[in-house]
């Protein structure tokens, strides 16, 4: 499909209602990878490729994921690098950060997938893009899906102690803790990691001031979180779970991104949240074998600087703060 060819959505930049107010528009590719004999997307060595864009903190969940399962040789990982105002994210052709094209079809923009998977498609454009090489269609456009199934669709081609059965109570979604990480996890979503979008992408001060402070009222309530025993050093306690990964993505961008680029400049991680910032750095910094260094790894912060500093409409990038993220 030529440039030409590519239909012109609605400005990317434009995400306010009239009202002011940001509101996401739910995912519409919803399949899932499973191990079933009847399942339409089976788990199979190369035939899933997953589409990220490194600026993007729900595309990062997955990658995190993939890394932390041991997946980088079962699912190929497509880095785009680029985002245009109307067509969405695209290869720019530099190869400074993933390929100048997409290796698979030669494309230059995303949408050009959305529309393959389904010709009469006009919604937004997302990423992650989780894609079946074999039925040359999109599986899934849902972060929270992907990595559900990523915990687990899987397990029967990796070794056993990668497995999360064989984890039990040391796995990512334990069942002992399903509900109080699915609790946590909703207050997380709507006030902080969806909470700086709705500050950030606010087009009126009614709307910027109707959630910037339930967002640190938010942050306030996960460094008490934190101050708990049983919730050390990781958010449920010894082990790495779904909620220290979902939180973890927003967190990573709060000082050099959202504090700046999207005016939520009450406080900052590094300077108020103490207890917060010890568990970022514990993430960030870990290079062990349990993680493979999926946290550290699969970000670049010159590339989040520059995609919100887009997002926001800034020709200007900031340079701080600096460290990006002090040692522990």
């Amino acid at each position: 499909m030529s440039d030409s060819a590519v239909s012109k959505p609605k400005d990317v930049h434009d995400v306010a209602d009239k009202d002011g107010q940001f509101r996401r528009q739910a995912s519409q590719f919803r399949n899932f990878v499973t191990p079933h004999s009847d399942s339409a997307f089976s788990p199979e060595k190369d035939r899933y490729a997953l589409y990220v864009h490194l600026g993007c903190p729900w595309a990062h969940r997955t990658s995190i994921v993939r890394t932390l399962k041991g997946l980088d040789d079962t699912i190929q990982l497509i880095v785009l690098d680029a985002m245009d105002p109307a067509k969405s994210w695209y290869f720019s052709g530099d190869g400074e950060v993933g390929p100048k094209k997409d290796p698979l079809y030669g494309f230059k923009y995303l949408r050009e997938f959305y529309e393959k998977a389904d010709p009469h498609y006009d919604g937004r454009v997302t990423v992650p893009m989780l894609w079946d090489k074999k039925k040359e269609t999109i599986v899934s456009n849902e972060s929270s899906d992907i990595i559900r199934m990523f915990y687990t669709a899987f397990d029967g081609l990796l070794p056993p102690e990668k497995r999360e059965e064989t984890k039990g109570e040391a796995g990512m979604f334990p069942k002992s803790l399903q509900p109080a990480i699915e609790e946590m996890n909703q207050w997380v979503y709507d006030s902080i990691s969806n909470g700086v979008y709705k500050a950030g992408f606010a087009s009126t001060q009614e709307a910027y001031e109707e959630h910037i402070y339930p967002l640190f009222k938010s942050l306030d309530r996960v460094e008490e979180h934190l101050s708990q025993p049983e919730h050390q050093p990781y958010l449920f306690g010894e082990h790495i779970t779904d909620a220290d990964i979902r939180l973890y993505t927003t967190i990573i961008r709060f000082d050099v991104a959202y504090h700046t680029l999207f005016r939520c400049n009450l406080k900052m991680i590094r300077h108020d949240f103490p207890r917060m910032y010890e568990w970022l750095r514990r993430l960030y910094w870990d290079e062990s074998e349990r993680t493979n260094g999926a946290f550290k790894h699969t970000l670049r912060f010159d590339v989040i600087k520059k995609g919100y500093a887009s997002a926001s409409r800034s020709k200007i990038v900031p340079v701080g703060p600096v460290p990006d993220i002090h040692p522990l």
